[in-house]
């Protein structure tokens, strides 16, 4: 798919990774980009940055229908059309089986996590699938893309990831039915398994925890660029005969168990 002038749904898309593509998108492929987040005044300055003309901010909740339905429909309103959906959004709450004194954990703190990064994924999925759907096929026969972020964690999460690791293996899991069911309709389905990147948050760590993070990358040996991270979204945006697959983009890392 040609990006330019593509309008690009990226949940996530007012910090880190979805910032960082959102970015890309406009500046390096001339796309639009609808950024869905809960942080109204990031999203506010990322949209003054990029230009009204080319990014639109809706305050959303990927877990609520009703606030992505709404968010749909102002994007529909103000571009006319949904070709690309980016799923970055995500918590990593660590959430382990037994606590400290053996007491088994919370359903509701798993389910928080699984809610979010799996649930809210299918949710705007879905909901964007359902716009793309009525697209004009374009010469190769595509009508959309999804790119779900899924993570390292979920093939080697470490002690206290049960529930991050398994909403990210989830993620990955909906690649193949996805793409079975969708791909008729000219919308592929992919996944993204990010290792460390170095976004705002990462970088906000004290330099001792940094580099034991980079000591686990094995080749290079450093975090991630996050315009590396946009570079493969807008790669599996455009290689048409990329589908129901999951990059992993991490260096070679695997994850210790702690």
């Amino acid at each position: 798919m040609n990006l330019k002038d593509k309008v690009v749904v990226i949940t996530g898309g007012a910090s880190g990774l979805g910032q960082a593509t959102a970015r890309y998108m406009v500046n390096e492929k001339g796309a639009k980009v609808a950024l869905l987040d809960l942080n109204a005044e990031a999203g506010a300055e990322t949209v003054a940055e990029l230009g009204e003309e080319s990014a639109i901010f809706c305050q959303t909740d990927v877990t609520s229908e009703e606030s992505i339905d709404t968010a749909i429909a102002v994007i529909m309103d103000k571009f006319g059309a949904i070709h690309v959906d980016i799923n970055a959004a995500g918590i990593p709450l660590p959430c382990k089986i037994l606590d400290r004194d053996g007491v088994a954990s919370s359903l509701a703190k798993y389910a928080t996590v699984i809610n979010v990064n799996l649930m809210g994924v299918f949710n705007v999925m879905a909901k964007c699938a359902e716009q793309m759907a009525k697209n004009e096929p374009d010469e190769k026969g595509e009508r959309g893309v999804v790119v779900n972020v899924s993570s390292g964690a979920a093939f080697e999460g470490q002690i206290g990831q049960s529930a991050y690791s398994g909403s990210k293996a989830g993620v990955n899991g909906m690649n193949i039915p996805a793409a079975r069911e969708l791909g008729p309709l000219g919308i592929r389905v992919n996944s993204i398994a990010p290792g460390l990147f170095g976004t705002p948050m990462v970088k906000s760590f004290d330099q001792k925890v940094q580099d034991a993070l980079i000591q686990m990358c094995e080749a290079p040996k450093r975090m991630g660029d996050m315009e590396e991270f946009a570079h493969t979204c807008a790669y599996l945006a455009e290689n048409a005969y990329m589908n129901g697959r999951v990059i992993r983009l991490d260096a070679a890392t695997v994850m210790q168990a702690r």
